[in-house]
């Protein structure tokens, strides 16, 4: 059994900053992908950036580059999203994922295998006042 638990949601003015936290308990192999989605009021689930954590692949999306910064303590099982200069339109429900792939890449690929077949966490909430 693989739990996921999200930390380091709340709110923050426009411009600043939040660090969001992610610790993964399972019960065999640590999950050697993790990454983080959010989903906005009214709007779909999107992938924001994901990590290979046997080589230290990451992959961002266009809604995560330039601002926010995926990273991770594999040994402690956790993973962070810094997210920086952040605007009332990242406002959302933020997920954290863990699962398992075999192909050592970390992309566009990732993320959607992840929907399916990750582990999800019950989400933080991040609101960005303007």
């Amino acid at each position: 059994q693989v739990q996921v638990v999200e930390s380091g949601g709340g709110s923050v003015q426009a411009g600043g900053s939040l660090k969001l936290s992610c610790i993964v308990s399972a019960y065999k192999t640590s999950p050697n992908v993790m990454a983080w989605f959010r989903q906005a009021p009214g709007k779909e689930r999107e992938g924001l950036a994901v990590m290979y954590t046997d080589n230290g692949s990451t992959y961002y999306t266009d809604a995560a580059k330039a601002r926010f910064a995926i990273s991770g303590d594999y040994d402690k099982k956790m993973a962070f999203l810094q997210m920086d200069d952040l605007r009332p339109d990242d406002t959302g429900v933020y997920y954290c994922v863990a699962g398992w792939t075999n192909d050592g890449r970390a992309d566009s690929v990732t993320l959607r295998h992840l929907v399916a077949a990750g582990f999800w966490g019950q989400g933080t909430q991040v609101t960005v006042s303007s």
